[in-house]
């Protein structure tokens, strides 16, 4: 099947929630937590041809989903899909493995599913940010989206896992260029003229 959505950053999930409801939104479930991991081969070539294969649980629930490579589209994210509930998570993991498939990215989210006529809507609240992420027709999605207060200029294209990379690569960068504080050169400074005996072995440092 084919899935049209766009995602919308949010600042505040409870705010947002109100306002789906005041405009008839049904909850189809509250929140709960997901878990999420993609799989790919050793050459990455699911990656490559902008494919998916993810397995996500919740609770004791299991389903494992194709995604295709994004068509064109200015506003919209729209991709082939197809997704099966699983039986057996164990089993599952080790089918990948012996299909040569392995676990590359992992990320985890709390959900509150709703709906809106045709629309599927999803409060989002990931490590990237909060989100509301709508699912259904073009126009559907785009009236919807003016009843919240929202207009194209504000749908995202990206999914959660390019954005939480993103997150994860910024926040690496911003903690590694941090100078070391006063106390810390103080302390490498102490630490150079103490005796031997006292410094971490290597192998000590690289288990921590």
């Amino acid at each position: 099947m084919i899935e049209i959505e766009v995602k919308i950053r949010i600042e505040n999930l409870k705010e947002t929630r109100q306002k789906l409801l005041d405009l008839g939104c049904l909850v189809d479930r509250d929140f709960y937590r997901e878990w999420n991991v993609l799989y790919d081969f050793a050459d990455s070539r699911l990656e490559k041809a902008r494919q998916a294969l993810r397995l996500r649980r919740i609770g004791r629930k299991a389903f494992l989903t194709f995604k295709g490579q994004p068509l064109k589209s200015r506003s919209f994210k729209i991709r082939e899909e197809y997704e099966s509930e699983v039986k057996n998570f164990r089993h599952i993991k080790k089918i990948l493995q012996k299909l040569g498939l392995r676990p590359v990215f992992e990320y985890r989210k709390k959900r509150m599913l709703l709906r809106k006529d045709r629309v599927k809507i999803c409060l989002d609240e990931t490590e990237a940010g909060n989100f509301i992420e709508l699912e259904g027709k073009r126009s559907d999605l785009v009236r919807l989206a003016a009843r919240l207060g929202y207009s194209r200029k504000d749908f995202i294209k990206l999914d959660y896992v390019q954005m939480i990379k993103e997150k994860r690569q910024s926040d690496y960068l911003s903690s590694s260029s941090k100078p070391p504080s006063s106390s810390s050169s103080s302390n490498s400074s102490n630490s150079s003229s103490s005796s031997s005996s006292s410094t971490p072995s290597s192998s000590a440092s690289s288990s921590s």
